[in-house]
């Protein structure tokens, strides 16, 4: 945590100014606070417990949209947590639908938000787009991994008051998975010219979602549930 404090106050030191040497207003630089979290905590009068069975959910929605075990197995779950009834209101899931699409911008996060479009304007909400466009500001969005920028961009954009993410971009990265190395946070970070703030919470969960991203390019990884090593190709196929 003190290697984050220090990077925060270098980073507000460098964007106090902008290019020509003028001080930014200090209310366009977020706090930290404001921006990230650590799993573990009721955050927004949130249990983690909570946050645990929607990252559990996150990681159902590989099952059913693709398989217990899809290469590309990354998944997401959109929440309303303003809803008081228990664990809040699921809105809809998605799952990353790259090769099955054929459209390189399905990220789990973004067919999420596709999902979910839909939904809020369709028969069970039955919002107008500007409508549907506003309560995105009032949802959570849970992926079992750390968005791609494209996805943590997008995140942003859409007004989400918290992103929760498990297994992060230096696991993947780790794990032989090619990412384009820029954190949630920094997206975060750069994105305080936008009109709303929002909650980064990161490794919740990690030991449960780790292992849907660790056996793609390790033989002797273990498979996720439901699934084991195929023998000729050595690939996790469903049990």
């Amino acid at each position: 945590m003190r290697s984050k404090t220090l990077l925060t106050a270098l980073w507000s030191l460098c964007f106090s100014f902008d290019a020509t040497g003028h001080s930014m207003h200090r209310r366009d630089v977020p706090p930290q606070d404001a921006l990230y979290a650590s799993s573990g905590l009721t955050i927004n009068s949130v249990p983690y417990s909570t946050r645990v069975h929607w990252m559990r959910r996150a990681n159902e929605a590989l099952s059913e949209l693709a398989s217990p075990c899809p290469f590309a197995a990354f998944g997401s779950v959109i929440v309303n947590h303003t809803d008081t009834s228990g664990l809040g209101e699921e809105i809809c899931i998605g799952a990353n639908a790259n090769s099955a699409e054929g459209n390189p911008t399905l990220h789990g996060e973004i067919a999420a938000i596709n999902n979910c479009s839909e939904v809020l304007q369709g028969p069970r909400f039955n919002l107008s787009a500007a409508e549907a466009l506003s309560a995105m500001k009032s949802l959570s969005l849970y992926t079992n991994a750390e968005s791609c920028p494209m996805c943590a961009s997008a995140i942003r954009w859409a007004g989400f008051r918290e992103y929760i993410y498990g297994t992060s971009i230096d696991y993947l990265i780790e794990k032989g998975w090619g990412q384009i190395r820029i954190s949630s946070l920094e997206i975060f970070q750069e994105s305080f010219d936008l009109p709303s703030q929002a909650r980064l919470i990161s490794d919740v969960l990690r030991n449960e979602t780790d292992v849907y991203f660790g056996w793609q390019y390790d033989p002797a990884a273990p498979c996720p549930s439901g699934c084991s090593r195929e023998r000729v190709s050595g690939s996790c196929i469903r049990d």
